[in-house]
Parts: C-alpha cells; structure tokens; sequence
C-alpha cells in the first residue's frame, strides 16, 4: 500500500493550527513529532523504523528526552506503536486529518458518538474522583503493577509512568496501580530502568520482566482502558418513592390548622393571676 500523495504545505498549516493546540503539545513534542512526520509520511512511508538515539541526535534532545516524547506522542494518538524492540521502534506516524482527537474536533456533526466518548476518556483526569481511582485500580488487579505483589486498600497507591514533572498526564495511559515500597522508590525515574532494576534485584522473573514491558507499550497505546464506573441508578429513589406511597403521612406534611388567636380565657388556669403571699 502506497501512501498518497501529500500537500505538504497543508499538512504543515494543520499541524501547527490544529494538532498542536488540541493535544496541547510541548515544544519537544513538537518538535519530535515534526521530525518523525518528515522522514516519515513526508517522504512516502507509511512506517517507520528509527532508535532512540537517532532521534535525539536528530531533533537536538538528550535520549531520555526523545524515549518520554515518543511514549506522550503515542498516549495523544499521534503516533501508533507498531513494534518496540532491541532494534528500535516501529511506528505509524499519523496524519493530522488521523489524529482521532483532532479529527473529531472539526467541523463533523457528530458522525461516530463511538469516537466522542473515545476522546472524552482520553481528556479525562483520572484524579479527579474516587470512582475514577477505583477504576485504575481494577484495571490492575489488585496487584502492584511494577513488583506484583498483592495490595490492600491500605497499602496501594497511583503511580504516574511519566512523572508530573516530565509533563505526565493523570490519564489512564500514564497512571498504574503500585504499591506504597514501589512508588516512593519509582520517584522520577523511567519506568523502564525501574522494572529492570527489579529484576537484577530478583524481584521479577525474566519472563515476568518481559511482561511488564509489553504491559507498557500497551498502556502507553491506550490498549488498556479501565472500565468507567456507570452513573448510580435510580432505584433506590424509586424505592423510596414507593415507600412514601405506601405512607403517605410520612412522606407529606399535611397543612397545618390555623391556630385560634390566644385569649386569655382559653388559657384555663395559666391565665389566672396568681395569689398575694
């Protein structure tokens, strides 16, 4: 399959007014994602194949810097992870006219409601309530997502992947269940180095190790979405309703009587003057 051919400038002027405001790019992610986008769909190839190093020798970053651009690029959409191995990575460096997010931030009339609520759990923060941690805590088992090891309500925590201070989201993509040991230890390291050094420690197996890198790259592709919590039902209010209808008295205030103005001669004995001593 050959890719079409492309008006360069167009998909520049989209990029700059469309892609890089709705994903609220970086200048760095800018940046990557610009070079990425010129070796790649630019020059005709559908994929690309390319390392770390040389793309932060390319784009002028430091590797580190190029490996956590590459990792928010692909939890944006604006890159989909093909394959990731010694060699390299294997992306599909989308379009801005692919881009979910800023595909359904045109001028459609809502064409695919799939789509929406697509984008609005990508735009969600997963902070924000109890429901929603809960939610990320599910996805992960009730296991530490890092170490493995069972955890309790008490001893669980949330995890960012890519650390507040790297311009981590608080999106599904980038928060995991872990344990109190492994968060404080994680601090702003990369989750990759992290999970390795569990393994020289003989915290995780070789296979284990394996897993929780592919475990990763799935998240950071957004293959592992937590199930929203459904909005509470009405059934306890019905019931209550029901219960009202069974009691009316209880569940209405019946209108009061007027009170008869007060005389002193319907006050009985508390109105008599009271005797000299």
């Amino acid at each position: 399959m050959k890719n079409k051919e492309l008006n360069a400038l167009l998909v520049w002027k989209q990029m700059e007014d469309q892609v890089v405001p709705r994903l609220r790019l970086t200048p760095v992610d800018h940046t990557i994602y610009s070079y990425l986008l010129r070796h790649s769909r630019l020059e005709g190839k559908l994929r690309l194949r390319f390392s770390i190093p040389w793309l932060a020798h390319g784009a002028r970053v430091c590797p580190g810097t190029a490996r956590e651009a590459v990792r928010r690029l692909v939890a944006k959409g604006a890159l989909r992870l093909v394959e990731r191995s010694k060699a390299g990575h294997i992306v599909e460096v989308r379009l801005p006219e692919e881009i979910r997010a800023v595909r359904t931030n045109g001028n459609g009339t809502g064409n695919d409601t799939r789509l929406a609520q697509v984008d609005s759990l990508e735009d969600t923060d997963f902070l924000e309530s109890k429901e929603l941690r809960e939610a990320i805590h599910a996805r992960e088992g009730g296991a530490c997502f890092y170490c493995l090891r069972r955890v309790t309500t008490r001893t669980r925590c949330l995890d960012h992947v890519v650390p507040r201070v790297r311009s981590g989201r608080n999106s599904y993509r980038n928060l995991v269940s872990a344990c109190g040991e492994c968060n404080s230890q994680k601090g702003e390291k990369q989750a990759e180095d992290f999970l390795r050094g569990h393994y020289r420690r003989r915290r995780l197996t070789a296979d284990e190790l394996g897993d929780r890198l592919r475990k990763l790259d799935a998240l950071a592709a957004g293959q592992l979405r937590p199930d929203l919590p459904t909005p509470r039902s009405n059934a306890g209010a019905r019931k209550t309703s029901r219960a009202y209808e069974r009691f009316p008295v209880w569940s209405q205030s019946l209108p009061r009587k007027p009170r008869p103005p007060i005389h002193p001669e319907n006050l009985g004995s508390f109105a008599r003057p009271r005797k000299p001593r």
